[in-house]
C-alpha cells in the first residue's frame, strides 16, 4: 500500500503518518526529514542538496525523487508525507513509481482551516535542548518554560509565529490545492476532517483506508 498525505502545516498529517506506519508496518517517508538526514550523513545526494540549500535555492524535484527512490521499500508499502507539493512533482512521482511497477493507492487530504492551523502552531513550544514538542494549551509542560524530559528551555520557533504560519498556509493553498483536483480526477482522493481530535482523525483514517471511501 502506497499512500500520500496532503495537508497544510499543522493539519496533523505527520502525527497520523507516524501512527499508521507503526500499525500497518509502512515506512513513513517525510521528505523534510529525508533531506535533513541525507545532508547530515553527507551522502552523495545529501551533498548535492546541501549545495542548493547553502545558496538559498530550492532543492530540485529530481533530487528529492532520487532520495525517495533510494529509501522506498520495493517489497512493502510506504507513506509519503510532504511530497508531492505541486502537479509537476505529482507527475514526476507517478513516472518514478511506474518504473518500479508501482502506483499510489490513496491520497489522504487532511482538511483544516487557516484559523485552526494558526491556533495549533502558534501555541507550539519546542525544547532548545532535546527537541521535545509541547503546546501552551493542549500539551503544556509541568513547569512553565521548562522541558519535562531534560529540563531544557522551551522556545517558540520562528516558523511557529503567527505571521509566518499564515504565510506558509497561503503558500500551501497556492501550490498544493491544485493537487486536490489532480488526485480527485484519478479517483484516489479521500478527504478527512482534520479539525477533529487525534484519536477521531485516526479512526476516520483507518475507516477510509479499509473502505476506500
Amino acid at each position: 500500500m502506497i499512500l500520500v498525505f496532503l495537508g497544510p502545516p499543522g493539519s496533523g498529517k505527520g502525527t497520523q503518518a507516524k501512527n499508521l506506519s507503526k500499525e500497518f508496518g509502512l515506512l513513513h517517508i517525510s521528505t523534510g526529514d529525508l533531506l535533513r538526514d541525507a545532508v547530515k550523513r553527507a551522502t552523495p545526494l545529501g551533498l548535492k542538496a546541501k549545495e542548493y540549500m547553502e545558496r538559498g535555492e530550492l532543492v530540485p524535484d529530481s533530487l528529492i525523487l532520487s532520495l525517495i527512490e533510494e529509501v522506498m521499500p520495493l517489497e512493502s508499502g510506504f507513506i509519503l508525507d510532504g511530497f508531492p507539493r505541486t502537479i509537476a512533482q505529482a507527475i514526476a512521482l507517478e513516472d518514478m513509481l511506474k518504473k518500479h511497477g508501482k502506483e499510489i493507492d490513496k491520497v489522504i487530504l487532511f482538511d483544516v482551516s487557516e484559523e485552526v492551523v494558526v491556533d495549533r502552531l502558534s501555541g507550539r513550544l519546542t525544547c532548545s535542548q532535546c527537541g521535545e514538542v509541547y503546546h501552551k494549551k493542549y500539551n503544556p509542560p509541568k513547569q512553565e518554560g521548562i522541558c519535562d524530559v531534560c529540563g531544557g528551555k522551551l522556545i517558540q520557533r520562528e516558523d511557529d509565529k503567527e505571521e509566518v504560519i499564515r504565510k506558509r498556509f497561503r503558500v500551501y493553498q497556492e501550490q498544493t490545492r491544485p493537487l486536490i483536483d489532480f488526485y480527485r480526477e484519478r479517483d484516489k482522493l479521500i478527504s478527512l476532517n482534520a479539525t477533529l481530535s487525534v484519536e477521531e482523525v485516526k479512526e476516520k483514517l483507518l475507516e477510509a483506508i479499509k473502505d476506500g471511501n
